[in-house]
């Protein structure tokens, strides 16, 4: 073989991979990004739950209104009554405040409580733990919990 065939041979050896520490260069630099990212994104998740729990909270405030407009202001002892809210006086169907129950953001249902002589009903997600503590712990609520 010449010399200049020997070259051109030499040259046109393509690269077929990457070597092992080019790998492991990049899997380190991804651990490093994924250590920054992870933590934020899962506190980011925790806060969105949240927020959509607070909205599904107003949805049912809103419902309880409407139909505290339509049952001379007297607001619904139960969630049943805006799911299904029985006939007006001519004993037509009135339509449901609500299509389905109430969820919170980890699939579980509102609670909701009307107190005696109240001028708006308690309603409240058991919270992240999805266990209730009555609107205490880490439970979410439309009313402010009492200082402690």
């Amino acid at each position: 073989m010449t010399r200049l065939s020997a070259q051109k041979c030499r040259r046109s050896v393509s690269r077929q991979g990457f070597t092992l520490t080019e790998v492991l260069l990049v899997l380190a630099i991804l651990g490093v990004i994924a250590a920054m990212v992870v933590p934020n994104l899962l506190g980011r998740q925790k806060e969105a739950n949240i927020k959509i729990t607070k909205s599904s909270i107003k949805s049912l405030e809103d419902a309880a209104e409407q139909y505290a407009v339509s049952h001379d202001g007297v607001l619904p002892t139960n969630v049943q009554e805006l799911l299904n809210p029985g006939n007006d006086k001519d004993g037509q169907a009135i339509s449901p405040y609500l299509k389905t129950m109430p969820m919170d953001a980890w699939n579980k249902p509102l609670n909701y409580q009307m107190p005696d002589n109240a001028v708006s009903p308690r309603i409240w997600s058991n919270g992240p733990d999805r266990i209730s503590a009555d609107g205490a712990g880490d439970d979410i609520t439309n009313w402010k919990p009492a200082a402690t």
